[in-house]
């Protein structure tokens, strides 16, 4: 039976500080950058508007289009595993003598999914200002390239707003699958549809002979052709791995991918079933020494993950770039407290089992053995012999925040990373950071 190594009540080493003394909690980076980008496309339009630059002509029409897509383009990169692990390096390079403010906005690196949103909602909107400005040129009662560029636009507009609608973040946590179907599904359309009015536009612009080179010098090819070489690139990498399942319980599996490419520690990996359904990411821990592969730990919260658990393939198929989660952010500090309830503690286990820094941890959740299974509880008390296990079973639900807190003064450690359910992490996040202390958790962005 595996209970806290601190048997003292939570704040026992020093009481939190009185809500008065509370600073105000940072603004996220997520927000920052999601309403950076809507502004900056809203002066450019403004500005356009001013100068009469809109207008129902292939000219303007070839700028708006460019704009839609450069901001579906740049929408799509902080999606991509390579990218997000360049920004997380160039983030977590800065040296821990840095000023602590500097490195607390660094840390928020994993926010930049706030630019992917605010780049789509841009991107929608500029192909709204698009069909706007060309269905003057559509009730003409002529047929022309601009009838077929307005059903395209149309077509590419409701697949936007369709993809946006199903991304809302309440949807997106009741029905993950659909959310993630429908943003492959419907990227593709609207990357096939892009094509198709990319080559009206320039048959419009350049007449029939001249259409390819309209094509071939107009900004919408070639930014067309990067997203494309995007959207493919994860799919060559995609690869069938067989996998071994031990299940310590009905409610967790410790899924083993014997595979020969080993995923650096703190990264998340998506596995799938079906390759074209049903991506779900986990954290990569390493393989117990001397076993080939790496580890997965996956907990029941959903059809998919219980299917998973009640019935466990012999081999999944995983694809493009693991990227780096947000516990890479340590690197930016000297020593971190790692708060978990659950199976949150998955996503830290790689960081817990190989942080030298002298890393502490706090995990709140039922029966740990019965759970998880002796095997890995002993490898996190091995790796983290003074960790605070509080098993909710035996005592009770404490005030986690209360409960990290005393850590942090008993360890002295410099920042907070929580992973735990949304409203614990907002808590505990919220909480560290009023009272001054640089706290990090996952934003369910995606």
């Amino acid at each position: 039976m595996t209970t806290s190594t601190d048997s003292r009540s939570p704040g026992a080493a020093a009481a939190a500080p009185s809500p008065d003394t509370r600073r105000r909690a940072r603004l996220m980076l997520y927000t920052v950058l999601f309403l950076g980008v809507l502004t900056a496309n809203l002066i450019y339009f403004l500005a356009g508007l001013a100068l009469g630059r809109w207008g129902a002509n292939p000219d303007s029409l070839q700028l708006v289009s460019a704009l839609s897509q450069l901001n579906l383009l740049l929408g799509s990169l902080p999606r991509q595993g390579w990218m997000v692990n360049l920004i997380s390096r160039a983030a977590t390079a800065a040296p821990v003598s840095w000023p602590l403010r500097l490195r607390w906005r660094l840390a928020q690196y994993y926010q930049v999914g706030g630019l992917h949103v605010g780049c789509a909602v841009s991107g929608t909107l500029w192909y709204a200002v698009y069909v706007v400005l060309l269905s003057p040129a559509w009730r003409d009662s002529e047929t022309q390239y601009d009838d077929w560029s307005m059903l395209v636009a149309v077509l590419s507009l409701l697949t936007l707003v369709t993809v946006s609608a199903l991304a809302t973040p309440g949807f997106r946590k009741r029905h993950h699958d659909i959310f993630e179907a429908s943003h492959r599904f419907g990227g593709w359309a609207v990357l096939l549809l892009g094509w198709i009015n990319a080559v009206l536009l320039a048959r419009w612009e350049g007449g029939p002979h001249d259409a390819a080179v309209a094509l071939l010098t107009s900004p919408n090819f070639w930014m067309l052709t990067v997203s494309t070489c995007l959207a493919v690139w994860p799919w060559l990498l995609l690869r069938r791995v067989p996998v071994t399942v031990d299940r310590p319980s009905d409610h967790a599996a410790v899924v083993r991918l014997e595979h020969r490419y080993v995923p650096a520690v703190g990264t998340t990996r998506a596995i799938s079933r079906r390759p074209l359904l049903g991506w779900h990411p986990f954290a990569c821990v390493p393989a117990v020494p001397g076993e080939p592969g790496y580890r997965m730990v996956i907990s029941r919260a959903g059809n998919w993950t219980s299917d998973f658990i009640d019935n466990p393939p012999t081999h999944v198929w995983v694809k493009g770039v693991p990227s780096v989660g947000v516990a890479n952010a340590k690197k930016l500090f000297t020593r971190v407290l790692y708060v978990a309830t659950g199976s949150g503690v998955g996503p830290i286990l790689g960081h817990l089992l190989t942080d030298t820094q002298g890393a502490r941890l706090v995990w709140v959740t039922k029966q740990p053995r019965d759970t998880y299974g002796d095997a890995l509880v002993d490898e996190i008390t091995t790796a983290q012999p003074e960790a605070v296990i509080w098993n909710t079973t035996e005592r009770g639900k404490p005030d986690v925040f209360d409960l990290a807190w005393d850590a942090l003064v008993t360890t002295g450690a410099d920042a907070v990373i929580c992973v735990a359910n949304a409203g614990v992490t907002d808590s505990v996040v919220r909480g560290f950071e009023s009272r001054g202390v640089p706290a990090f958790g996952p934003i369910w962005d995606s």
